[in-house]
């Protein structure tokens, strides 16, 4: 049997277990605080993706094409974030630019680019492709845009500021700091990457703030966080952009306009035979249809006419309408240069006619289309306006029906033209399966109040109808109508013994006659001076520009006094 022998084992010494205990005390504060308070990240990001960064609005968007002193921007940074309406017009070529007063043609590749069709010319190329993407020259956007511009030192962005933006000046302050902490950081704390360095009295610009930081950016244009104890606050100043005004001055009208359309279908009237009109101050002859592809025009115009209606005190302005062909409108208005082709036009019969203003009727337009009519108002405007005329625009009250009423950009047109003109009207047109008024004045006044949040009432004119439709209800449920002038409604009433009664739901007086023989009910909801004056009303009420009626041909004696809003108290709403 083996011998055990067992041995006292010796205590470990005091101090050595002191020391580990202390080891282990440090190494879990250490832990804490490592976790707590991390060391600062030393991971640098780049602020700029790409060559010339674009920087607008505290961020980059996109990059530009700089060539020697020339800045070219993409065109859809100037889309989005300048001028939406500029565009592409592929037939010729070219960028189109509208101001109030100009249209700027700026073809692809070209020295020369062209301002209300006279050219302007550069020693560089306005217009650049690269890369499949659009680029524009920056210089001669200056005249038109409240923009300026500088290209940055070290990083070569193109810094773009607008008039009355407000950039906010700073300063760096803190010395002896270690330079972790004077870093600009891509969020608002040391254990994000950061972008950049600044120095002690270095100038920044301050753009925001966030928690214990301000965002700053340096004059090179990177940016990040840098904690608010390290910056001192300067000065704000607000860029200021000196442009040329553009001023329109166009013929004047007393008071109120009171205008009445005088539908020309083939022969101007009879000048002698026009009885006396109180009150109206425009009338607009129907004279210009469009009539080809390529944009020519039919013209009825009469310099006759014209000169008997400025003897009487009126002011002309001719219409032009679509000739409310959607196929046709679609090809003439959708290249510039066919547009250009009817503007032309048109300021050539108003120089020809001595034209006051000229009134566009499109209608029955493809609702794919609505921009392309939009776009034809924009450069139709400022030639317009160069020849000294009015320009109303027709529209209808604001609805889902397609090629009548959705193709409209009310409130891009609203801004273009001097007025618009709604045709409120044809609440029940001709074809009606159901018999009413052609426009009750509770539907009327509905309407112009929802079309009243999209265009200014100072520019709004309200339509009004001189006729009325005479319906006709057959007992085998056939529905048909007919338009019928204020004379030609009186004398039915007349020669049937027919008075009118007050019919409180369209706001109108009204008559109905059953006839056995014909087994057909005739309605007819009339327009007179009841519903005449009601309409002024509406337009005083709502402090309208005025009222527009259709047309002369239907009126009596008794409707221009019914509409003239002289007379009537106007309330501004």
């Amino acid at each position: 049997m083996a011998r055990v022998e067992l041995h006292k084992q010796k205590p470990l010494a005091k101090k050595w277990i002191l020391a580990g205990l202390l080891f282990s005390i440090v190494l879990i504060i250490s832990s804490i605080l490592l976790f707590l308070y991390p060391f600062a990240s030393t991971v640098k990001e780049s602020y700029f993706q790409g060559e010339n960064p674009i920087l607008f609005e505290g961020k980059q968007a996109g990059n530009a094409i700089v060539e020697g002193d020339s800045v070219y921007l993409p065109i859809s940074f100037l889309q989005e974030f300048i001028d939406d309406s500029i565009i592409f017009d592929e037939k010729s070529n070219s960028i189109i630019i509208t101001t109030k007063n100009k249209v700027v043609q700026m073809p692809s590749e070209s020295l020369t680019y062209y301002v209300n069709e006279k050219p302007v010319e550069l020693h560089f190329s306005v217009f650049k492709e690269k890369n499949n993407e659009m680029y524009l020259a920056l210089e001669p956007l200056l005249a038109y845009y409240p923009i300026v511009y500088q290209v940055l030192p070290e990083t070569n962005a193109v810094w773009l500021k607008k008039d009355g933006q407000e950039i906010k000046r700073g300063m760096v302050t803190k010395k002896d700091v270690h330079e972790e902490k004077l870093r600009l950081r891509t969020d608002a704390n040391l254990q994000s990457p950061y972008t950049d360095q600044v120095l002690s009295k270095e100038n920044i610009y301050i753009e925001g703030e966030k928690e214990e930081y301000y965002f700053v950016r340096k004059e090179n244009g990177s940016a990040g966080y840098l904690r608010k104890e390290f910056v001192i606050e300067d000065s704000t100043e607000k860029v200021a952009v000196a442009r040329e005004q553009e001023n329109v001055t166009l013929p004047k009208l007393k008071g109120p306009i009171q205008l009445t359309w005088e539908a020309v279908y083939s022969n101007n009237p009879d000048t002698t035979k026009i009885p006396k009109m109180p009150g109206v101050n425009v009338i607009s002859p129907t004279w210009f249809e469009l009539g080809a592809a390529d944009g020519a025009i039919k013209n009825l115009g009469s310099l006759e006419f014209v000169n008997w209606a400025q003897k009487q005190g009126y002011q002309v302005w001719g219409l032009f309408s679509n000739a409310f062909d959607p196929a046709l409108t679609h090809e003439a208005f959708k290249n510039f240069e066919t547009r250009q082709n009817i503007i032309r036009q048109l300021i050539h019969f108003s120089k020809m006619y001595h034209l006051n203003g000229i009134n566009l009727d499109i209608e029955n337009v493809n609702p794919v289309d609505g921009p392309l009519i939009t776009q034809f108002v924009r450069e139709a405007v400022p030639y317009f306006h160069e020849a000294g005329l009015v320009v109303s625009m027709d529209i209808t009250f604001i609805s889902d029906a397609g090629n009548w009423s959705v193709f409209y950009e009310r409130d891009k047109l609203a801004n273009l033209v001097d007025y618009m003109v709604v045709m409120a009207y044809d609440e029940h047109w001709g074809t009606s399966p159901k018999a009413g008024s052609v426009a009750s004045l509770p539907w009327v006044e509905g309407n112009l109040k929802r079309l009243l949040e999209v265009v200014p009432n100072d520019r709004l004119i309200l339509g009004v109808p001189l006729y009325a439709r005479l319906w006709e209800e057959k007992n085998s449920g056939e529905v048909s109508s007919k338009a019928l002038s204020m004379g030609k409604v009186k004398e039915w009433l007349t020669n049937n013994g027919l008075t009118p009664i007050y019919d409180q739901a369209s706001g109108q007086n009204y008559a109905e006659l059953y006839s056995e023989k014909e087994q057909t009910t005739y309605k007819i909801w009339l327009e007179d001076e009841l519903s005449l004056s009601k309409r002024a009303d509406l337009a005083s009420k709502y402090g309208l520009a005025g009222v527009a009626s259709w047309s002369r041909y239907f009126a009596d004696e008794s409707a221009w006094a019914a509409l003239e809003l002289e007379k009537k108290q106007v309330t501004k709403k």
